[in-house]
């Protein structure tokens, strides 16, 4: 008499089940953690891109210029801060002349804040920023939207004052602006489509499609890390 085997367990295929999944799970972490790890050093292939420059952290994080030219700069842009003490060492002005000691191009980012008026803020550029044909064309960062303004600001006032800054410092530099936009502000106020300036777009190592119409500067790693920063610098690339 041929005697019937045990019945197969059903917690079999689910035990593989989980094997397999946890192994998926394991891939995964394994492959974000090259990534990061990549990211920290990695920068666009310099064939493709061949001028490469950096965005320095604000603040006042040490900067060794020299040591950003080593690495690949040509050029270097320095965010203009909203808060006093910028001849303080490590500040706007101390950074401007090591920068052009280092022989780096410079040029000037001035963060756009939609709850304080144009005037207030094209006045800290002019006071701060020299008339000089040497410069890059200046830019001006759009990130912040309006939500947290008191009293309100509607998007109406936001883009009125906007193309007036950008007018006012158009005429003190003597050259266009470049608009650094990020995805939030364009997906609110269209800048792209209304305003006819160069483009500064943003996106780590993918190339940047959000505004719809070519960029002349990509931020392709927000996060590099080098020697010549306490913090990583934001590696910037033009596109001919």
């Amino acid at each position: 008499m041929v005697k019937a085997g045990k019945p197969r367990s059903r917690r079999a295929p689910r035990r593989w089940l989980w094997r397999l999944a946890g192994l998926v799970a394991l891939f995964g972490l394994a492959f974000a953690g090259w990534l990061w790890w990549d990211m920290r050093e990695w920068r666009p292939d310099p064939a493709l891109y061949p001028e490469q420059g950096a965005m320095v952290p604000a603040g006042g994080a040490q900067v060794k210029f020299e040591t950003l030219k080593a690495v690949g700069a040509e050029f270097v842009y320095l965010p203009l801060a909203t808060s006093p003490g910028l001849d303080s060492p490590g500040g706007f002005a101390d950074r401007f002349v090591r920068a052009r000691t280092a022989g780096l191009q410079v040029g000037v980012l001035l963060m756009f804040d939609p709850c304080l008026g144009a005037d207030a803020q094209s006045g800290m550029f002019a006071q701060m920023v020299p008339r000089d044909a040497r410069l890059l064309p200046p830019a001006i960062g759009l990130e912040q939207l309006a939500d947290t303004c008191d009293p309100k600001v509607s998007d109406a006032a936001v883009e009125s004052e906007l193309m007036t800054l950008i007018n006012q410092i158009e005429l003190h530099a003597g050259k266009p602006v470049i608009l650094k936009l990020s995805p939030a502000f364009q997906n609110r106020h269209k800048t792209a489509t209304t305003l006819a300036r160069d483009l500064w777009l943003a996106r780590d190592r993918a190339r940047p499609d959000y505004a719809g119409r070519p960029w002349l500067l990509w931020s392709a790693n927000s996060a590099r890390v080098t020697e010549a920063s306490e913090e990583p610098v934001e590696w910037v690339v033009v596109q001919k």
